[in-house]
């Protein structure tokens, strides 16, 4: 029995790919659960034009990310923390604070999608890589300076 995936099966394949199975697998197990669907010529028609909007929709992602982007890497943010005397910071920058100074300044990111290998916790200017999409990412330009 041909059968396609509507969700990745262990052992057997991934979304959308077309296997063959015991029959009694298939109609007792996959199809119930909802993990297949029968392979019939209207299904892989369907198929193809799911296929198609989500990679029209991948690509269009893809450019606003491009755009959003561009947009960050002319920005060169600057935030005040509180110092000690040789320069170091009371506590550190998070990946929340960049989200909010990019949101005060048009931009919404979600913190998440901030890359912080480590908080930062010294002056000066720093390069924070932010991803954006699977594809695109983008490097914030952050300058820590002195509260006053």
């Amino acid at each position: 029995m041909k059968i396609v995936l509507r969700e990745n099966v262990e052992n057997l394949g991934r979304r959308g790919d077309i296997v063959e199975v015991a029959s009694g697998y298939g109609r007792n197990f996959l199809i119930p659960k909802k993990l297949a669907y029968l392979d019939t010529p209207g299904f892989r028609k369907m198929l193809a034009a799911e296929r198609r909007a989500k990679e029209a929709r991948e690509l269009r992602e893809q450019h606003e990310a491009q755009a959003v982007a561009g947009r960050i890497a002319e920005m060169s943010l600057s935030i005040p923390k509180k110092v000690g005397e040789e320069g170091h910071l009371y506590g550190s920058v998070t990946a929340q604070e960049i989200s909010d100074l990019l949101a005060a300044h048009g931009i919404e990111i979600d913190r998440r999608r901030i890359v912080l290998t480590e908080p930062i916790r010294t002056m000066g200017t720093h390069t924070v890589p932010v991803r954006l999409h699977r594809e695109v990412t983008a490097q914030v330009t952050l300058e820590v300076v002195a509260e006053k």
